[in-house]
């Protein structure tokens, strides 16, 4: 249906869009990626990176025009949500996908979804999607199979949370993992579009999370981690679609699941299925845990490949790194965060290290400083720049910028009325 209700085109409030200054840029604009979504403790954020609205009429100017960067957030009006979020991008890279939460604890899977269109040109949105045999309340959209006629969504279902597949309406819906298949999610397409590859727990028999690949239809399924005692989590394809790069939580000894190792792993070894891990010492900062009481935040940190496929980034600690939010192991999980804030007890921090997975060769990117957590990276897909979070002891986390060559380094924002930024996702 189109949406008619409140005001769909209704422009970022005034208070919320933020202008910085930045450095004298030599970038030619035209030629890189220059606009980033984020999220802002439930509210949609977008930084418009040398911004064309912002030097308009300095065309002219003897110097070279100063690189502006544009923070707004868009504020649908839809009555009763409680929080927004981001979904996968139409190939226009101006159309959305985005998820609205009504109000409840979402992690429980009783809360209802709404799915959207939204134009970021335009800011508004175009239509809510996804209503017809909706399988479950609580449906998110992962991602939009290529034609751009399907969506790959994640219904929770009896209390596991399945792969469904189905048209842009909701109509011919089709389930690609059962009750049997475990709770599924963090589903990622392969390169050519063939193939999910995914983790799962809850699974007869297994005591964690498994990796495993599928054909889009389910078939042809392949286990490519699995061992008792270890978490695998968070799948993410090489840009050749041969190999996936993933963690390694030894969870019996972390009940938080703060720290992992990162292995490598393919679906199509000589043999089958191979599987190796590739840095030891469980160094790689998994469950983040960030800001103060006010602007606490967290959420699964994953590796993510460099757009030439020759290295991951690696979140890396420094040996005995604790963070100001400890895991309260001994008591019941009833906000799905569970941990107490000693900020005086906090010591260490992160250093993100690009390292080759083949030879396990690393170097250090973002340099490790003392109480300051460096996480969330996302490369440009033109891999001209680098952008990512930080946050120091008993601040907000904020995103940052930097050219690929490691020069340029600056904040962009620390969020929506400054309590916090994260998840940035490249989108032009």
């Amino acid at each position: 249906m189109t949406y008619k209700g409140g005001h769909a085109g209704r422009r970022p409030d005034r208070g919320t869009v933020e202008i910085l200054a930045a450095a004298k840029s030599e970038i030619i604009m035209q030629n890189t990626y220059s606009r980033l979504l984020f999220n802002a403790r439930g509210r949609l954020g977008v930084i418009d990176l040398d911004d064309a609205a912002a030097t308009s009429g300095m065309e002219d100017a003897a110097d070279p025009v100063d690189s502006v960067t544009r923070i707004w957030y868009p504020n649908p009006d839809v009555p009763g949500m409680a929080s927004w979020g981001w979904g996968p991008v139409f190939e226009d890279r101006h159309r959305v996908i985005l998820s609205s939460y009504e109000p409840g604890k979402a992690w429980e899977g009783n809360v209802r979804v709404h799915l959207w269109i939204y134009d970021l040109t335009e800011d508004r949105l175009l239509e809510e999607i996804a209503l017809k045999n909706r399988p479950a309340p609580f449906m998110g959209c992962t991602h939009i199979l290529p034609g751009e006629d399907r969506l790959v969504t994640n219904p929770i279902i009896d209390g596991k949370q399945r792969i469904w597949t189905m048209e842009l309406d909701g109509s011919d819906p089709t389930e690609i993992t059962g009750a049997e298949d475990g709770f599924v999610y963090c589903v990622q397409i392969s390169p050519d579009g063939r193939r999910f590859a995914y983790h799962s727990t809850m699974l007869e028999g297994r005591d964690s999370y498994c990796i495993f690949v599928s054909d889009l239809d389910g078939g042809n399924r392949v286990e490519v981690a699995a061992a008792q005692g270890h978490l695998y989590f968070g799948p993410m394809w090489s840009p050749d679609g041969q190999w996936l790069i993933y963690q390694d939580c030894h969870y019996p000894d972390d009940p938080g699941h703060d720290w992992a190792d990162l292995c490598l792993g393919s679906p199509d070894g000589p043999g089958g299925a191979t599987h190796r891990k590739v840095t030891t010492g469980q160094r790689q900062w998994f469950a983040t845990s960030y800001g103060n009481p006010k602007s606490r935040g967290s959420g699964s940190n994953i590796a993510q490949w460099t757009p030439d496929g020759k290295r991951v980034t690696y979140t890396r600690a420094e040996p005995g790194s604790r963070t100001a939010w400890p895991y309260q192991a001994q008591r019941p999980d009833t906000d799905h965060f569970n941990r107490d804030y000693y900020p005086e007890e906090a010591r260490g921090g992160t250093a993100i290290c690009l390292l080759d997975p083949f030879t396990g060769e690393e170097t250090e990117f973002i340099p490790f400083e003392p109480r300051i957590w460096n996480f969330r990276s996302a490369w440009s897909p033109d891999g001209s720049r680098f952008a990512f979070c930080r946050a120091e002891v008993g601040s907000p986390s904020g995103i940052w910028l930097v050219e690929a060559d490691g020069t340029g380094e600056r904040m962009l924002t620390d969020g929506y009325e400054h309590l916090g930024a994260d998840h940035p996702v490249w989108v032009g």
